[in-house]
C-alpha cells in the first residue's frame, strides 16, 4: 500500500529534541502535527510523498517559543513611557493614551506584534487586551497559535459590559481551528477587579467552564494593599474568593510568600515570569526556582512591548536562565535546558496545550528553523546553550505553525509588512497629538 503523501518534509536539517540534537534529519508534517522524524537513510523515500519539501541545510529546527504573558497590541505604545514604576506608568502615561484605542488601530498593533513574534521565532502567545475579537481576527489570518483574554477592570463604567464581550470571545473562538486559538476570562488585577466584581468574573468561568488569565502579587505595593483590606496576600484572597477552581495563567508572581506557593501548587495554578518587564518597571524579580521545586508550571512572557520594549521571547529566554543565578548566587539555579523548557514546553503546558512544545512524533508541528550560520554559533559544542546563551532572535530563519509555513527564509507570508510600516506610522502620530 502507498504511504498517503504528508503535507510537508523538512529536509537536511538537525533537530532539537528531548534527547538531544539528531544531526541531518528531516521532520514529516502531517495534518498540523509531526508524523515522523526520520533518518539520512529515510530522506529519499519520504520526498516521494511529500506535497512540499523545505530544505532546511545549515538550520537548526526547535520547537517554537511560547510568550505566556502580553499585551501584544501595545506595541503601538513602544518607546511611548519609559523609566517609570508601574502604577505611574499605568496612571499617567498608558491608561490615559489607550482611551484613545479604537479596534482599528488595535488590528494594527497586533499585526505589528505577530509580525515581530513571528520573525523572533515565537508561534504561541497568550494575550490580554481590548477589542479582542479584532484581535482573533489578526490571529485567525497571520495562522499564529493564541490564548486570547478580554481584559476585564471592575472600576471601569463598562465593567459589566466587558464580561459579556469575553463570554462573546469564548463562545465565538474557543476551540477555532482545532484549538489554535483559545479563550480565557481575563480579570486584571487585585487593584482594579474589586471583590464583588471578581465575583461575577468566577461565576461566569463556572457557566462557560473557562479559565482565568489575571496578574497577581505583581509588585510591593499590589501586596501590601490587599493585606490592608483583607488581612491576607493577593495568592489567598483570590483563594479564598475561589479564583482557582479551574485553569488559573498568574502573571507576574513577583511577592509571593511560601504559603503562597503552597497555594499555587495545591491548586495547580500556572506562573508567567516576566522577567524583563519587571526589572524594567522595578517590580522585582519573581523566586521562580522555588515556584519549580515546589512543582509550580513556570512558562515566560514579555509582557507588553510598552513595558519590555520588544516581544523577544529569546531574550526572556536568557534573562531567566542568567537572572536566577546572580540572585541566588547560584550558576545551577535555572540551567540552561530548564530555561529553554519554560519558553517551550512549560509554557504550552502553563496555556492548556499537552502535545506542543516538543518536536516529536504526535506532537503539533510548531517548528522554528534557526539559520546557525553566523559566527556567534562557532564552534557547535552544544546548540541546546547556543540557544539560551548565543543566538539571536534574527536567526530565526523559518517559522511554522500548525504545519503552515508563515515566514520562510525571513519573508513573512501572511502579513503585509511595507503596509504595516505605514499605518503604524500614522498611529503614532495619533496617539502623539
Amino acid at each position: 500500500m502507498r504511504k498517503p503523501m504528508s503535507d510537508l518534509l523538512i529536509t537536511n536539517v538537525d533537530v532539537l529534541t528531548n534527547e538531544g540534537v539528531l544531526k541531518n534529519h528531516a521532520i514529516e508534517i502531517e495534518n498540523g502535527y509531526i508524523a515522523a522524524i526520520l533518518k539520512d537513510s529515510d530522506i529519499e523515500k519520504a520526498k516521494d510523498s511529500a506535497k512540499e519539501v523545505l530544505d532546511g541545510k545549515g538550520q537548526l529546527a526547535a520547537p517554537g517559543l511560547v510568550n505566556t504573558h502580553t499585551h501584544i497590541a501595545m506595541g503601538l505604545f513602544r518607546n511611548y513611557a519609559d523609566d517609570l514604576e508601574l502604577m505611574d506608568w499605568l496612571e499617567t502615561a498608558i491608561w490615559p493614551t489607550e482611551a484613545k484605542l479604537n479596534d482599528e488601530y488595535v488590528r494594527y498593533g497586533t499585526q505589528l506584534g505577530v509580525a515581530e513574534m513571528l520573525r523572533s521565532g515565537t508561534t504561541t502567545f497568550s494575550d490580554m487586551y481590548f477589542f479582542m475579537n479584532t484581535t482573533a481576527e489578526v490571529v485567525k489570518e497571520t495562522g499564529i497559535r493564541a490564548v486570547l483574554s478580554r481584559g476585564l477592570a471592575g472600576v471601569s463604567p463598562t465593567a459589566d459590559q466587558a464580561l459579556v464581550e469575553n463570554a462573546d470571545l469564548f463562545r465565538t473562538w474557543n476551540g477555532f481551528d482545532n484549538d489554535r486559538i483559545k479563550v480565557l476570562l481575563g480579570p486584571h488585577a487585585p487593584y482594579t477587579c474589586p471583590d464583588e466584581y471578581m465575583e461575577k468574573v468566577i461565576a461566569l468561568s463556572h457557566e462557560l467552564n473557562c479559565g482565568i488569565h489575571m496578574h497577581l502579587s505583581e509588585t510591593k505595593g499590589e501586596v501590601e494593599n490587599v493585606i490592608k483590606a483583607t488581612g491576607k496576600t493577593p495568592i489567598a484572597h483570590m483563594h479564598d474568593l475561589g479564583l482557582f477552581w479551574n485553569t488559573t495563567l498568574a502573571a507576574h508572581c513577583v511577592h509571593v510568600t511560601d504559603e503562597d506557593m503552597a497555594i499555587m501548587a495545591e491548586n495547580n495554578v500556572a506562573v508567567a515570569h516576566n522577567p524583563q518587564s519587571n526589572l524594567k518597571l522595578a517590580s522585582g524579580i519573581a523566586p521562580v526556582p522555588e515556584m519549580i521545586a515546589k512543582g509550580i508550571t513556570v512558562g515566560l512572557g514579555t509582557d507588553g512591548s510598552a513595558s519590555n520594549n520588544n516581544a523577544d521571547m529569546l531574550e526572556e529566554v536568557r534573562l531567566a536562565a542568567t537572572l536566577h543565578k546572580a540572585r541566588l548566587y547560584d550558576p545551577k539555579a535555572i540551567p540552561a535546558q530548564a530555561a529553554w523548557n519554560m519558553g517551550t514546553v512549560e509554557g504550552t503546558k502553563a496555556l492548556g496545550y499537552k502535545d506542543l512544545g516538543v518536536l516529536a512524533e504526535g506532537y503539533r508541528a510548531d517548528i522554528v528553523l534557526y539559520d546557525v550560520s553566523g559566527m556567534h554559533w562557532m564552534p557547535r559544542y552544544n546548540d541546546l546553550a547556543a540557544l539560551v546563551y548565543s543566538a539571536n532572535s534574527s536567526d530565526a530563519n523559518t517559522t511554522i505553525v500548525g504545519g503552515k509555513v508563515l515566514m520562510k527564509d525571513k519573508e513573512l507570508l501572511t502579513i503585509d509588512e511595507e503596509k504595516l510600516r505605514v499605518e503604524i506610522t500614522k498611529a503614532q502620530e495619533y496617539f502623539r497629538n
